[in-house]
């Protein structure tokens, strides 16, 4: 059976209503199947075991933790066992158990761990490497400085400290200097003690300079306690005994050492009652006695005059 339709440019032209019938007919087993397969299937069937628990599970814990922290509990919790994160990686095993820190030579662990941050509560899971070297590297002995995790509970440091060369005193302060001079640190302690002494303005950036003035020195060298660089230019030396030594600049302060250390072998020169030796003249040696040994000596000489019958004017 056929009819006709106009068509959508107004000519005329036949169907096929049989055909058409026929595909309607194919098409609706389908949509129905389609229908069928979309709705057939109950809600409650669709939703996963357990999600209800689940949930109720969550929700319970969230309303447990928004509370724990209301009450203020979490500041307990933090001073007792530290970051939450923290107590519950160290919990499981991946705590800081073993610490290894090489290169320490100045430095003491103690120090170290403090500036790492490094406590009894921290794990090595959450910890930051790089913010533990930073904070390593802003000690002023500390030149630079490695961290490594090895898991599960250990952390591996290594250091390279600042070489001290001396101790420096400036405007009634005390720090340590490296070989070139720069300041590490102030001095707290007596850890530097045994560190050349050097004294003045500039006299950090010769400290080269005056430890090998102490090398050159001899036997005297364990009886110097400090030496001041006078006017940017000579080494005055202080003795164990307070007795003064100027020294001529340049390396005629060599040469002056190792007569000073002849005269004290030959003449005890130092253990006279003297304030001050002058060796800045070559080949003189000046000495300024104090004022009891020179009232001494002037009481000396005129008790000699008086018993050769002369006059001390």
């Amino acid at each position: 059976m056929s009819a006709m339709a106009v068509s959508h440019d107004g000519r005329t032209v036949p169907v096929d209503l049989d055909a058409l019938s026929g595909l309607r007919r194919n098409r609706l087993p389908f949509l129905r199947k389609l229908t069928r397969r979309g709705v057939s299937k109950p809600l409650g069937a669709r939703i996963p075991r357990f999600s209800g628990t689940v949930l109720l599970f969550g929700f319970m814990t969230l309303v447990g933790v928004g509370g724990y922290y209301m009450g203020g509990n979490d500041v307990a919790f933090r001073e007792a066992w530290g970051e939450p994160r923290d107590a519950i990686a160290r919990a499981v095993g991946l705590g800081v158990d073993r610490v290894q820190i090489s290169g320490l030579v100045e430095l003491r662990q103690e120090e170290a761990l403090k500036a790492a941050g490094v406590t009894d509560r921290t794990s090595l899971l959450f910890l930051d490497v790089t913010a533990v070297r930073e904070a390593l590297e802003k000690l002023p002995l500390v030149k630079e400085a490695a961290v490594r995790k090895l898991y599960p509970d250990e952390l591996s440091i290594t250091i390279t400290e600042r070489k001290p060369a001396a101790l420096w005193q400036k405007n009634g302060e005390l720090f340590v200097v490296a070989a070139d001079g720069t300041p590490i640190d102030r001095v707290t302690d007596m850890r530097f003690a045994r560190l050349p002494f050097v004294v003045g303005e500039g006299a950090n950036l010769r400290a080269g300079e005056y430890a090998a003035l102490l090398d050159a020195a001899g036997p005297l060298r364990e009886r110097i306690r400090a030496g001041s660089l006078e006017a940017g230019e000579n080494w005055t030396l202080t003795m164990d005994n307070r007795v003064r030594v100027k020294l001529p600049s340049g390396e005629a302060a060599r040469e002056a050492l190792a007569r000073l250390a002849i005269f004290e072998r030959e003449s005890r020169i130092l253990e006279k009652d003297i304030l001050l030796v002058d060796m800045r003249v070559p080949d003189r040696v000046i000495a300024r006695q104090s004022v009891e040994a020179a009232a001494a000596r002037a009481d000396m000489l005129k008790n000699k005059a008086k018993q050769k019958g002369g006059v001390v004017l």
